[in-house]
C-alpha cells in the first residue's frame, strides 16, 4: 500500500486528479466516487457492490458479444477483447502482503498504546485535551453522520485546493490578517 502511495504521488496522479489537470480524468472519479458514496448513504453496502458488480459484468458482457459479432461480421480473427487483462498477473506476492500487514500492525500498536495513555490519563492534560475532542464529535455526530462528513470531505478534497489555487493572493492575505488578530488575543 505505501509503494502504490508513493507511486501515485511521485507521479503526481493524485495532485493532477485534485487540481482538475485534466478534467477528463478528474470528472469521472470524482463523479464516480461521488456516486458511490451517496448509494452507500440510501442502501446497504452488499446492494451497492451487487449493482455495482452487476454494472460492470452487464458492460462486459455486451462488450464481448458485440467484439464477436464485429468479428464474425468482419471475418478477422482478432481473439479475445480482454485478452491482455485476463494475462495480467494480480496476484499478491507474500513479501508485500507480509509488509503492508506489518506496517497496518506497527499502527494499530501505536494507536493502542496512545489510547491507553490517554484513557487511563498518563498525562492529566493530555486526557483533558482528548476528552475535549471526544466531546466536540459528540456534537459533530449529532449534527452529521460519519457517511455526510466522508462525501463532505470527498468534496472539499476536489474543490477547496481548486479555489486556493485560483485565489491564493486573496487567501493569503486575509489567514494572515486572522493570523495577526488571534496573536493580538492570545497575547492579551
Amino acid at each position: 500500500m505505501h509503494s502504490l502511495l508513493e507511486w501515485l504521488s511521485s507521479h503526481g496522479v493524485v495532485e493532477s486528479l485534485i487540481y482538475w489537470r485534466d478534467p477528463k480524468k478528474s470528472g469521472p472519479v470524482f463523479g464516480g466516487v461521488l456516486v458511490v458514496l451517496l448509494a452507500l448513504t440510501y442502501f446497504s453496502l452488499i446492494s451497492v457492490v451487487a449493482y455495482l458488480s452487476l454494472i460492470g459484468l452487464s458492460v462486459t458482457v455486451a462488450f464481448r458479444i458485440y467484439k464477436n459479432i464485429v468479428q464474425a461480421v468482419q471475418k478477422t480473427g482478432d481473439g479475445h477483447p480482454f485478452k491482455d487483462l485476463l494475462d495480467l498477473d494480480i496476484s499478491l506476492s507474500q513479501d508485500k502482503v507480509r509488509e503492508v500487514s506489518e506496517v497496518a500492525v506497527a499502527h494499530i500498536n501505536a494507536a493502542v498504546v496512545e489510547l491507553r495513555r490517554l484513557f487511563l490519563v498518563e498525562d492529566l492534560v493530555d486526557s483533558i485535551k482528548f476528552g475535549v475532542l471526544l466531546w466536540t464529535l459528540t456534537y459533530l455526530g449529532a449534527w452529521f453522520n460519519g457517511m455526510t462528513l466522508i462525501i463532505i470531505a470527498w468534496v472539499a478534497l476536489f474543490t477547496l485546493p481548486k479555489v486556493y489555487e485560483t485565489n491564493k493572493t486573496q487567501i493569503d492575505a486575509n489567514l494572515e490578517i486572522v493570523r495577526t488578530k488571534l496573536a493580538e488575543i492570545s497575547s492579551k
